[in-house]
């Protein structure tokens, strides 16, 4: 299967890094073909620029040769795994301008002959989010987890309600030990190998 993995960290250092790097070694165990896209590595611009927002709705909405590279994978890898930190009960902004830029129309979903949206990306099968919140789970829960809501449920409306989801939380990072830590990071690559 194609994977396309979205990462979205400043750090190379970073825990986020560490789960990504888990992540890729268990999907290729797997044997899945997997394209890494580092955004901050990339130099991904994460806000939609005045031209890009007038081309939205026209036949060619997306402007940047980089933007485009990143919506013909989206066109056919069948898995998306997002791996990201929580901040401020969201997704980062760069991975935040990346859905918006990335999932236009014609890539994200499409308009049927009456108008109504329907979605672009039917032949997405799995849906995976792994994240870290410096939270514990008592205090994410009650302000709607928003990153995870984004891809688990406005996602997944883009691929079709059959497509599946996984989630790979990691709360109150900030208090863990390594051994929780390493737990976790072996529970990525075990269940990236599982799927």
């Amino acid at each position: 299967m194609q994977v396309l993995v979205v990462f979205a960290h400043p750090r190379a250092d970073s825990f986020n890094r560490a789960m990504a790097d888990r992540a890729i070694k268990g999907l290729q165990d797997a044997g899945h073909t997997v394209h890494f896209l580092d955004l901050y590595a990339l130099g991904f611009t994460g806000a939609m620029s005045f031209e890009e927002r007038t081309a939205y709705h026209s036949d060619d909405p997306i402007l940047d040769p980089l933007v485009r590279e990143h919506a013909a994978l989206a066109q056919v890898c069948e898995m998306f795994v997002f791996i990201y930190p929580t901040w401020w009960s969201g997704l980062p902004a760069i991975l935040k301008g990346w859905l918006e830029r990335v999932m236009v129309p014609g890539v994200g979903f499409r308009f049927n002959s009456k108008g109504k949206v329907r979605p672009g990306l039917s032949h997405v099968r799995r849906l995976v989010g792994i994240s870290t919140y410096g939270s514990p789970w008592r205090y994410v829960k009650p302000v709607n987890d928003n990153g995870r809501r984004t891809i688990m449920r406005t996602i997944r409306i883009n691929t079709g309600w059959w497509t599946r989801r996984t989630w790979l939380g990691l709360y109150a990072l900030d208090t863990t030990t390594p051994e929780e830590r390493a737990d976790f990071l072996d529970r990525v690559e075990e269940k990236m190998r599982s799927l």
